[in-house]
């Protein structure tokens, strides 16, 4: 059985392609893990805003929240994948501790803008309610 992780990505999207056809281009993100065997727990739009400094010429991004599950072993390919997409600006992908994910996928379905709520309330996660989750990310740690 294949090692698989919890990843969460943020990806800054073409806002004039995002415009004309939002479905294709947040779609292709969930499509394009689903092809690498990944599970999708969560894609949804984050904010449109102005990006800090041009890249590539565009001055607006689309901001695309995605939660994923992906054998460690394709996580490689993925990125290149996503680096060749047209419509995906930049992204970042980094390695969720397992014993966050379900706490961050509840809150993203809640259609909550994480950056507001970080400001507004407490949030509260119990990390020692699985020992066994934190005892294999730690024996993952290692490997890698």
């Amino acid at each position: 059985m294949k090692k698989e992780n919890v990843y969460d990505g943020l990806f800054i999207l073409n806002s004039d392609a995002y415009a004309r056809n939002p479905e294709e281009v947040s779609g292709a993100i969930a499509k394009t893990i689903e092809s690498f065997g990944g599970t999708v727990r969560v894609s949804r739009l984050f904010e449109e805003r102005k990006l800090a400094y041009p890249i590539e010429g565009h001055k607006r991004g689309v901001y695309w929240l995605c939660y994923f599950r992906l054998a460690t072993d394709q996580k490689k390919e993925l990125d290149r994948q996503f680096t060749l997409n047209g419509n995906i600006i930049r992204f970042l992908i980094t390695r969720l501790d397992p014993r966050l994910e379900e706490p961050l996928v509840q809150h993203a379905l809640n259609n909550v803008n994480l950056t507001e709520s970080a400001d507004s309330e407490n949030v509260v996660v119990d990390v020692d309610q699985d020992e066994e989750d934190a005892d294999a990310y730690e024996d993952d740690e290692a490997e890698e």
